[in-house]
């Protein structure tokens, strides 16, 4: 079973999860997950334990406890349903260049008619 712990003290590491959540049970990996331009934390974690009773009594025990001055959020993690994207940063993706006609195309998310066009 997959866990995820929110509200994660930035100073949290993998080690100091693994320590945490092993004392319910075999933990196979820990996942902080942290922001891929500066590297810091997110304050978020995926831990995923060998057994699910292991995980169950992990989550009962350290939902709303403090964990290096931060009260947890600890839950099943939900797998993604289809279609759901992970969060991108960097500002519009704004799609082609486009023509005359107001085209532009590609680059746009939801099916909707193509990127910016120019030309008018």
């Amino acid at each position: 079973m997959t866990i995820y712990v929110g509200n994660l003290s930035y100073q949290a590491g993998e080690q100091e999860l693994t320590n945490l959540f092993s004392e319910f049970g075999e933990v196979k990996s820990v996942k902080l997950i942290s922001d891929k331009f500066t590297g810091r934390s997110k304050g978020f974690a995926f831990v995923e334990m060998a057994e699910d009773s292991a995980a169950s009594q992990a989550i009962e025990a350290l939902d709303k406890k403090e964990f290096m001055t931060r009260t947890l959020t600890v839950n099943e993690a939900k797998p993604r349903t289809e279609g759901e994207r992970p969060a991108r940063s960097g500002g519009f993706n704004r799609g082609g260049g486009g023509d005359r006609r107001g085209g532009g195309g590609g680059g746009r998310d939801r099916g909707d008619r193509g990127g910016y066009g120019g030309g008018y």
